[in-house]
């Protein structure tokens, strides 16, 4: 499938790249099919790329490389509309923004996919232990700020 972007212009993705959001991203209701992009070799950070809307994409990251201890219950009717039969089964994936010299991830605003379907949902967290902006790296260095043991 051939898509549209304003960052890397055209673009052929396989269509297993694909996942749907059928409730949208938070503030973007309305988008709701996305395509996973790895712009090169390392396997670290993915664009998200909207495929309704070119100029609409978002950094990715597997927040485990950053924090082996990030866990968190997934509610049951999020796990019933995943079509997940165990949480254990999801992909789990957070949006990333610079702030300041930081690359942060927002902890508390999971993406959660099932990888058999490709179907995804961005859930909230009342955790206080998670940050919206919690920092990954500093920028200029590159050294990771947290890691667990």
């Amino acid at each position: 499938m051939e898509i549209e972007t304003t960052r890397f212009g055209k673009l052929e993705i396989n269509e297993e790249r694909i996942i749907t959001f059928p409730k949208g991203l938070l503030g973007f209701p309305s988008h709701k099919r996305f395509a996973l992009i790895q712009t090169g070799d390392q396997n670290y950070f993915f664009w998200l790329q909207s495929l309704d809307d070119p100029g609409l994409a978002f950094v990715v990251t597997d927040p485990a490389i950053f924090f082996r201890d990030y866990e968190f219950a997934l509610r049951e009717d999020s796990q019933q509309e995943l079509g997940l039969s165990d949480a254990s089964e999801a992909q789990i994936l957070i949006i990333c923004n610079k702030v300041g010299e930081y690359l942060t991830g927002n902890l508390q605003g999971p993406l959660v996919i099932n990888a058999a379907s490709r179907v995804a949902q961005q859930v909230v967290l009342n955790d206080r232990r998670f940050s919206t902006r919690q920092p990954l790296f500093r920028l200029q260095g590159g050294l990771p700020l947290a890691r667990s043991a």
